[in-house]
């Protein structure tokens, strides 16, 4: 198989597979989004979904976040693992949104990066699933899969990230992204496939021997 044909059969077989993408990080406004976002670096949106219910309830806005007390933030963000970080990004963020965008996330990649604790593969998330433009977010479990499925062979998530928008066409990018973390979840995870398993890998690669080592990012 060419890498455009493992891209198309990839692409079918998704949507196959997921023609409804609903976003994980459960959020009823886009600053909620961009706070559970935040919170999901290096947690699961599992565990990000039951914190966010007692913190939103505190505060679902950056005018009353800015005035939560930074411990109360810490103590109810404290499951999701690098707390000290996140509250203050959390608390600090939502005094640049009072201050410098009338309490509103803006709508530009660039300004969201500029964010403390707003890195690109969160501003990408923010972009595509709370103002649905294109993006191509990438973490290192799609980072991991693109790899596995012969799709890059970027060594870190920005050339994977690169590697995969020319290989798919941009209004597939928002749902694709979701639909490879589905999939990466349910079928080819770190532990129950290495590459000689799930549908997509044998079907790449169907004569794969060894397990496959990707690059870590």
């Amino acid at each position: 198989m060419l890498k455009k044909e493992r891209a198309e059969f990839i692409l079918h077989r998704l949507n196959q597979l997921y023609p409804e993408t609903p976003v994980p990080l459960d959020h009823s406004n886009i600053f909620e989004l961009l706070v559970a976002v935040l919170l999901s670096a290096q947690c699961t949106d599992e565990r990000v979904n039951k914190v966010t219910p007692t913190l939103f309830a505190e505060a679902n806005n950056p005018f009353d976040m800015q005035d939560v007390p930074l411990d109360t933030i810490y103590q109810i963000v404290r499951p999701c693992g690098l707390a000290p970080q996140k509250s203050k990004a959390i608390s600090t963020l939502s005094s640049i949104l009072v201050r410098d965008y009338n309490g509103e996330v803006p709508e530009d990649m660039a300004a969201l990066e500029s964010l403390p604790g707003v890195g690109h593969k969160t501003a990408s998330v923010v972009m595509s699933q709370g103002f649905g433009h294109p993006a191509f977010p990438v973490d290192t479990h799609i980072h991991r899969l693109a790899q596995r499925w012969g799709l890059t062979k970027g060594k870190n998530v920005v050339q994977t990230e690169r590697d995969l928008k020319k290989l798919f066409p941009q209004q597939e990018w928002n749902k694709l992204h979701l639909q490879i973390i589905f999939y990466g979840r349910e079928y080819c995870t770190a532990r129950g496939c290495d590459g000689r398993v799930c549908d997509i890998c044998t079907t790449c690669y169907p004569n794969r021997k060894h397990p496959f080592k990707a690059h870590k990012p």
